[in-house]
């Protein structure tokens, strides 16, 4: 099996080295522990100084203090049409992060449609956009891998033409049907026989409601970052986690994390010291050669 490698990079000053490769290491166990086994798609992801250290063969998630345009955050296809993604940064850009990571995963080019049931009564058989952390996008549906808050996302179960019990259809369980929204997130299909595209949208409403995108005319890039930007998912997510109770465990959670690897380092670096200060006698050898 290929394996994805993605480089992981600040371009912010309100993140340092530390906080850096301490996300990295919480969407690598989040990519090997939790995705991969249902998605099937292996990832890894390592931090770097600059863009200038990335590898040849990673694909790059840079952190920016202001992307300037809505639109212009998330995963984007560069000139060789190889995926980029750019990460508003907040107080929870872990979870954006997170987001970001999973749909490029999930879908690198980010055109792909799977076929199902409209949720909207009068059509029929629509043409679904595979964006795995939106249904659920919400910080609120997150959850915590190394005290880091990190996206909920859908399995391909989503897709499925009912709901059958003991079905998992979203990591967390939060999603309890195929097709279904929480209160933040979104859905978007392609209608072909209107040649519309439509959402359903559950943004600071009572019960969800769909939306009429119309139809895509041109489309410069991918039609996830045509949607994206109409949507403006990335600005939505940044404003929203840090005012989330959920961002709010994670912060006392991330704080007693700190904690357990302070005194775990503590007690490696006492034992380094032994170890270099004194002679160590690993093993005792006899009528050998």
């Amino acid at each position: 099996m290929l394996v994805i490698n993605l480089a992981l990079v600040s371009q912010t000053r309100h993140i340092n080295p530390s906080q850096l490769t301490r996300v990295a290491a919480a969407l690598q166990k989040q990519a090997l522990r939790d995705f991969a086994p249902i998605w099937n798609v292996q990832a890894t992801v390592d931090a770097f100084d600059t863009l200038h250290d990335v590898p040849p063969g990673y694909w790059p998630m840079v952190v920016k203090d202001d992307i300037h345009q809505a639109g212009a955050a998330g995963v984007h296809l560069d000139k060789n049409g190889q995926p980029l993604a750019l990460i508003e940064y907040s107080d929870s850009w872990s979870l954006t992060a997170s987001h970001e990571m999973l749909e490029m995963l999930a879908d690198p080019s980010g055109n792909r449609l799977v076929a199902g049931q409209s949720v909207k009564p009068g059509q029929g058989v629509v043409e679904f956009l595979v964006e795995v952390s939106d249904p659920s996008e919400s910080a609120e549906h997150g959850y915590t891998v190394n005290g880091l808050l990190m996206s909920d996302f859908f399995t391909p179960h989503f897709y499925d033409p009912v709901t059958a019990a003991g079905v998992r259809y979203s990591f967390t369980g939060a999603l309890d049907g195929p097709r279904k929204i929480l209160p933040g997130g979104y859905i978007t299909w392609h209608d072909p026989v209107t040649d519309n595209w439509w959402q359903q949208v559950w943004f600071d409403t009572q019960e969800p409601e769909f939306r009429n995108l119309g139809r895509l005319t041109a489309c410069a890039g991918s039609l996830r970052s045509a949607v994206d930007s109409r949507t403006g998912t990335i600005a939505r997510i940044a404003a929203g986690g840090p005012q989330s109770a959920r961002f709010a465990a994670a912060r006392t959670l991330t704080a007693a994390v700190k904690e357990t690897t302070a005194a775990r380092a503590d007690r490696w670096n006492e034992r380094i010291e032994e170890l270099v200060s004194q002679p160590v006698v690993e093993g005792t050898w006899e009528d050998g050669e």
